[in-house]
């Protein structure tokens, strides 16, 4: 199965997104989950369509306030349990969840493997798989990949992209082993020429549009064994005073789907066709 995040970006109603994504030839989907959505239209209209409703994101932007508490961190870890819920009562299997937010810090702390353990149980008591996901600071991944290393309900979310321009290195090589799901994408790897790492380079271009080895990438999905959705996080709007996905935006949103699937499309061949024999 291939893979689409609805998105705002795209600029028409998630629900005529999820129709065109199938008219498309997309197999599944995930959404971005915030407070107040309303997932039951989301719900219908996958099932009206016969897509899967992979996953629900979490918002990402107070994480660091589990690992780092402050006056905001009750309420940071309740807006995520309602994340967590709103899949359980929305038959969607996985939440996924980043680690951390920000650049300036990298030493995980005992308050937030707590903090985490809280979220984590409620999923059990749920039944909803935990993808962490791989973004800034790929310490505190780790510190929790180590935590729940045993436990088939946590795993990780691969983001291609936030390797190539945070990371820099092969995050599957260390925790390969527990991967859970992918966010597909492109981009240019990191640009400053002094090595610093910068949010804008994040920038979520089609398959073929960056400087991603390709090859490499499905090499490694296949020696882990990865054979589910493959799951593709694609944007058609620059990073602020950034160009590189103006090209998009020109674009009707139905011819921009075709190009991009087709993109995806080939990428799931790759993986068929370099499969070990």
């Amino acid at each position: 199965m291939i893979g689409l995040e609805i998105n705002k970006q795209f600029g028409i109603p998630y629900l005529e997104q999820i129709k065109l994504f199938k008219h498309t030839g997309f197999d599944a989907f995930f959404a971005y989950w915030q407070r107040g959505m309303d997932i039951s239209e989301l719900r219908k209209a996958a099932d009206e369509h016969n897509m899967f409703f992979q996953s629900l994101h979490a918002p990402q932007g107070r994480v660091h306030k589990l690992w780092y508490p402050d006056e905001s961190t009750p309420d940071t870890i309740a807006e995520l349990i309602e994340c967590i819920e709103a899949c359980a009562e929305y038959n969607i299997p996985t939440v996924v969840i980043h680690t951390f937010f920000g650049f300036g810090m990298h030493t995980p702390t005992e308050e937030g493997l707590n903090n985490y353990d809280i979220l984590v149980k409620r999923a059990h008591e749920l039944g909803i798989r935990v993808a962490f996901e791989n973004a800034e600071g790929e310490e505190y991944l780790y510190a929790l990949i180590e935590k729940y290393h045993d436990d088939p309900m946590v795993g990780f979310c691969w983001d291609v992209g936030h390797e190539m321009c945070y990371t820099g290195y092969d995050i599957l090589e260390r925790i390969g082993d527990k991967l859970f799901m992918t966010h597909l994408n492109d981009n240019n790897g990191i640009t400053p020429k002094d090595g610093s790492i910068t949010a804008k380079d994040d920038i979520h271009l089609v398959p073929l549009d960056g400087k991603a080895d390709w090859n490499n990438i499905v090499d490694r999905l296949n020696k882990h064994g990865y054979n589910d959705v493959l799951m593709f996080e694609l944007k058609i709007v620059s990073q602020p005073g950034r160009h590189d996905n103006d090209k998009y935006l020109e674009m009707e949103l139905s011819d921009y789907l075709k190009f991009a699937f087709e993109r995806c499309r080939y990428v799931a061949e790759l993986k068929e066709e370099r499969k070990p024999k």
